[in-house]
Formats: structure tokens, C-alpha cells, sequence
């Protein structure tokens, strides 16, 4: 990436975490409920967005959705990662990292569960990274995709407003029709086309960040547009 995007993306930074702090504060007061114990039916791990405050984030009203529309029983967890913009390649990847272990212990300690990916901005580029495998160019070294008897085991991944977003792939959803701020390499795509009929990618037009646009409240405001789509996706692929 040249030092002028670079410097651009940083540029950002500050009125990214300003924004997207007003809207957290929509989110409801559980967004982040411990799971019961035992194995439940459904496990969904949410990746946050940039700046947010740890946890689920915005995403946590979608969480709460499936939660309640699922006549299964959901367990609910976060990636733990920085989720900051300025050293954004260490924090990607520390997500990357953070995640593949995450859903590795979850397959290995409830092997039956059905889990869900949810990511939004940064935690979309982490969350699809990790399927597909990540970094590269850029973002540093590449990282190795999911191992596919833990893969076999995502039931659903729907991701908001991805950095590494790359238009007209089978599973993008949205109006965009150009590549993010740093689109991923046409291997990852051909790993990631593995599992299209999982996966719902929405970018939308002039989004600063998935669609190299200038508009930072389309970046923020997929919730508005695609939560109901992105709640009977995810239902729809776990069986209600």
C-alpha cells in the first residue's frame, strides 16, 4: 500500500472511533452474555469492529436477534483482540490468531455445535481471514487457513463492511463494486469460494474501507440495512 493510502487509512482513525463509540452506545446492556455451560446446539463468536470497546460490539444487537428467534439453544462469545487502527496489521492478525484458537478449542470441546462467524469492519477482515487464510502483501505474512476438520465444523459466516473485501465473488452481498483497502489475494479467494454457500459478505458503494470510498456512515450503518437479512441467513443455515 503506498504512504499516501496508508497515511489516509490512519488518517481516519480518530473519527472512526468517535462515530462508531455513538454507536455502540445503542447496543443493548447484554451484548455480551456469558455462554451457560455445557455444549449448546449453536455457538456464534462475533469479531468487533474497529475502536470498539471489547466484546461484540454493534454486532451484539444482531447476536441478540438469532438468540431470540432460535429455537435452539445459543452460546454467544467475542474475539479478544486490539481492534485498533493505527498498528493495523499487528491487530489483525493478533484477531486471526486469537480466533483460529478460539474456534479451535470450541470444535475440540463441543465437537457437534454448529458455529456461526460474525465480523464487522476489522473483525470481517479477521473472521474471513481465518476461513481463507490471511495477511499477505501489506499486511505482513501470510497466515495459513482454518485446518478443514475444524472448517467442516462453520455452519454460517456473515460479515459487515470487510477491508479485504473483492467484488464479484459468489458469496458478496451489496452494491459495491470495487475492492477494499486491502483486497485479498486470488488464492484466499479460491479458498474462501469453498465455502460460498456459507457465507454472506455484505459491502456496500462508497464505503470508506470495503469499497475504497469516502463515506464513513455507510461503513457504519450495515445493521440498519442488512440485520434482518443477516439474522434469517444465519437461522436459515443452522435450522432454525
Amino acid at each position: 500500500m503506498s504512504r499516501a493510502r496508508r497515511l489516509g487509512f490512519v488518517a481516519v482513525a480518530a473519527t472512526v472511533g468517535t462515530l462508531m463509540t455513538g454507536v455502540v452506545l445503542a447496543s443493548p446492556a447484554n451484548a455480551v452474555a456469558a455462554s451457560g455451560s455445557g455444549c449448546a446446539q449453536v455457538s456464534i463468536i462475533t469479531a468487533r469492529a474497529s475502536t470498539e470497546a471489547a466484546g461484540e460490539g454493534i454486532t451484539g444487537n444482531l447476536v441478540t436477534a438469532i438468540v431470540n428467534a432460535s429455537t435452539q439453544t445459543v452460546s454467544r462469545a467475542s474475539v479478544s483482540y486490539p481492534a485498533t487502527l493505527n498498528n493495523y496489521n499487528s491487530s489483525s492478525l493478533q484477531g486471526i490468531n486469537a480466533a483460529t484458537t478460539q474456534i479451535t478449542n470450541l470444535v475440540n470441546s463441543c465437537p457437534t455445535t454448529k458455529i456461526v462467524l460474525l465480523g464487522y469492519s476489522q473483525g470481517a477482515h479477521v473472521m474471513l481471514d481465518v476461513l481463507g487464510g490471511g495477511q499477505g502483501g501489506s499486511l505482513g505474512t501470510a497466515t495459513p487457513p482454518l485446518a478443514s476438520n475444524i472448517a467442516s465444523h462453520v455452519t454460517a459466516v456473515a460479515t459487515f463492511g470487510d477491508p479485504r473485501h473483492v467484488p464479484n465473488q459468489s458469496f458478496d452481498l451489496g452494491t459495491s463494486t470495487r475492492a477494499g483497502r486491502f483486497p485479498r489475494s486470488q488464492t484466499q479467494l479460491n479458498v474462501l469460494a469453498g465455502f460460498a454457500s456459507r457465507i454472506a459478505a455484505w459491502c456496500d458503494s462508497n464505503d470508506t474501507f470495503c469499497d475504497s470510498g469516502n463515506s464513513l456512515n455507510v461503513h457504519l450503518t450495515y445493521l440498519n440495512r442488512y440485520q434482518t437479512a443477516a439474522q434469517n441467513f444465519v437461522l436459515g443455515k443452522v435450522g432454525g
